[in-house]
């Protein structure tokens, strides 16, 4: 895969706020080498849900015809463009192909070649404020806040684009974790103490849909464990208690009520995957499931409603975890602000980070997709 090339992401969501696709953009110096990273990626592409490809950086152009799209792949357009003939030329001849097309900054009265179908159509809320009336499904973009995105759906947006899920954060600087997440956390600190396994069965035992919750994450096909786990005494005996402080972790993400919470679900156990197989090199493989940790626990104030610093008091974490939560220096810090960068709509800062770690592009684009896949393997 060129070294010129990354990909950056952000998902496409419902109306339910449940991500439905991901809008991959591809930042290229121009179409022929987008299409050739494309190509590099093979079985490393998510097909849980649709991807929608973009290219940043550079137009489409005749190269474009000779991408082989992956199963799920939709190529996004940007609507301006197909003012070019080029690019309305090989356009045109993928979705004679069969490629699945999706139109991006559309605004009300602008021409569009004859012929092509969209099956989504993406315009600024803030400039197009009621849903645009074209063929295809009108998603919304530019949305902050989940204020402006329930606003979106009311006008008529059958759903929107963004992490605008992220903001949002209203919890008072002294309110403390909800009787259920502390319960978690208790459970967790008992791993980390290694208490008695009696002791910590007891103490999950409080809570019988979150055993149940627990377990199922466990037997996921994500984990690839070769049997079935059937209980906690069970996880024990086959995991030890490193692998079970992971998966318990994982429960305590997935734990929230908030109608966004899958979306960050999926979004901050991505972050932990990318993590852990990006720093896989760097640290040794006791440390593995702690890098994990850091990406998943990244979105835990959002998650939970209560201020990281008040999350983490709570909690028995290596300083390395915490150092990278509180935005503090640290060896993980680089890696989650890595994490992080993917998720911005240009890739300057996964640029610098990726060459400050010395890592190679074509890596960090394929632990992307990699995280994508183990993230879309869980069922939230």
């Amino acid at each position: 895969m060129s070294q010129n090339v990354f990909l950056t992401r952000e998902p496409v969501v419902n109306k339910q706020r449940a991500i439905t696709a991901t809008r991959m953009r591809v930042h290229a110096p121009d179409c022929a080498t987008a299409v050739h990273a494309l190509e590099a990626l093979g079985e490393d592409w998510p097909l849980a849900r649709p991807v929608f490809v973009g290219l940043a950086g550079c137009t489409p152009d005749a190269t474009l015809a000779d991408w082989i799209a992956p199963e799920g792949a939709m190529l996004e357009v940007n609507a301006p463009s197909l003012a070019d003939p080029v690019t309305a030329a090989a356009v045109g001849q993928l979705a004679q192909a069969g490629l699945p097309l999706v139109l991006s900054d559309y605004k009300a009265g602008i021409g569009l070649p004859a012929g092509l179908n969209f099956r989504f159509v993406m315009a600024d809320a803030r400039v197009q404020p009621s849903a645009i009336q074209v063929a295809g499904i009108p998603l919304a973009t530019g949305i902050e806040d989940v204020a402006g995105f329930d606003a979106a759906v009311k006008a008529g947006y059958g759903g929107a684009t963004g992490w605008f899920f992220k903001a949002g954060l209203q919890a008072a600087a002294g309110k403390k974790l909800a009787p259920g997440h502390a319960q978690i956390v208790r459970v967790l600190n008992l791993v980390r103490h290694n208490a008695d396994v009696q002791k910590i069965e007891t103490a999950l035992k409080q809570d019988v849909a979150l055993s149940f919750k627990l377990l199922r994450y466990i037997n996921s096909a994500g984990f690839g464990l070769m049997c079935e786990v059937q209980s906690f005494r069970h996880a024990v005996v086959i995991l030890g208690y490193e692998k079970l402080n992971k998966w318990l972790s994982l429960l305590l993400v997935t734990a929230a009520k908030d109608p966004s919470a899958p979306a960050l679900m999926q979004a901050a156990i991505a972050r932990g995957r990318l993590m852990e197989v990006l720093g896989a090199e760097f640290f040794p493989r006791e440390e593995h499931d702690n890098l994990f940790i850091t990406g998943a626990f990244s979105l835990l104030d959002r998650l939970l409603g209560a201020p990281m610093e008040a999350v983490l008091e709570e909690m028995t974490l290596p300083e390395r975890i915490s150092d990278a939560l509180l935005g503090r220096d640290g060896a993980y810090t680089p890696f989650l602000k890595l994490a992080r960068a993917c998720e911005e709509p240009t890739a300057h800062a996964l640029a610098e980070l990726t060459q400050s770690l010395s890592l190679r592009p074509d890596a960090v684009n394929r632990a992307q997709l990699s995280a994508l896949k183990f993230a879309d393997s869980l069922e939230f």
